[in-house]
């Protein structure tokens, strides 16, 4: 990466544009997709995000730095039954092909890099999901499936290709209203 990204804010209308489908996959779109992803991952080492002034991320979306493209990263350490493994995704061009019925959402909230302001309440999403997606990582076409954390990360930057923030999602009438069925993280 030759420069650390400046994030756009939603103050910024373009975070509320849908962006384009990449219609040829260049050597440039690739090392942008990657320097997504490092980003993500300096994001997460306290003594470089600290050195270059940015928050934790665990998901970053073309728009939220500038380009109006369907591409986007996910990198974050998942631990699970004392296993440890990195979900990381360099994806363009992703589209949620299959949702499930049953929903999740996070206890806390979510949060997002594009956004500075609290926005308190819950964002209900599909517990799992199926995403297709031109894969920067292997380089090839791929369908995805995920659950839970996983599924809502990839969610809320996929609503960031169509113009979405996550607090679009909330009850506006009653942000905390819990519905039946649905899975709490």
């Amino acid at each position: 990466m030759k420069e650390i990204f400046k994030i756009v804010k939603d103050s910024n209308p373009n975070l509320r544009k849908k962006c384009e489908e990449v219609s040829e996959i260049t050597p440039e779109i690739v090392e942008f997709v990657n320097d997504l992803h490092e980003y993500l991952v300096i994001s997460q080492n306290e003594e470089l995000a600290n050195k270059y002034k940015i928050r934790e991320g665990v998901g970053l979306a073309a728009p939220q730095v500038g380009r109006n493209i369907k591409a986007l990263a996910v990198y974050y350490e998942e631990i699970g039954d004392g296993i440890s493994r990195f979900v990381d995704y360099r994806l363009i061009n992703p589209k949620i092909i299959l949702e499930s019925i049953k929903e999740t959402y996070l206890s806390g909230g979510e949060g997002c890099l594009s956004v500075d302001s609290e926005h308190k309440g819950y964002i209900y999403r599909h517990n799992k999901i199926q995403v297709k997606a031109f894969n920067v990582k292997t380089m090839k076409e791929e369908i995805i499936t995920a659950r839970g954390y996983e599924a809502i990360v990839l969610q809320h930057e996929i609503d960031h290709l169509n113009g979405v923030l996550f607090y679009d999602h909330i009850n506006k009438k009653d942000p905390f209203m819990v519905k039946e069925d649905a899975i709490r993280l």
